[in-house]
């Protein structure tokens, strides 16, 4: 088999092709990864937060982006995970600590920026209901 009958094998055909494939990654990510199945349990406390304190449109959006942004930031951390997994064949090195440390740290950055997003639209609403 010549490298363009390998190509066309695992090319995309198609759009729903596609869709497929990503489908099936986000919820091969749900079914093994643990820290996604608490970012989807976490997204909808959140989302049905903005709906018992009606938050506005854009505080919508911006509950939407951090939700969207931890989970695919998450999606990316678990396979940056298991391709150095794959190319360490499991063994230490170090290399593979920092890319996998770098790709965490970046799911803490985005983490960091929902619970502030967080943190900044829901807080008053409490603190009004309280006190």
């Amino acid at each position: 088999m010549d490298s363009q009958d390998n190509k066309r094998k695992w090319k995309n055909r198609d759009l729903i092709s596609s869709l497929e494939f990503a489908l099936t990654g986000i919820f091969t990510a749900i079914k093994d990864e643990r820290n996604m199945r608490k970012h989807a349990v976490t997204a909808l406390v959140v989302v049905l937060a903005g709906f018992v304190f009606q938050v506005s449109r854009i505080e919508w959006l911006f509950l939407l982006m951090s939700i969207f942004l931890v989970v695919a930031f998450e999606i990316m951390n678990s396979a940056i995970e298991n391709v150095v997994d794959l190319a360490s064949h499991y063994h230490f090195s170090m290399l593979a600590k920092k890319a996998k440390d770098m790709a965490a740290g970046a799911v803490l950055v985005v983490s960091l920026f929902a619970a502030v997003t967080g943190a900044l639209i829901f807080l008053p609403r409490i603190w009004d209901i309280l006190f």
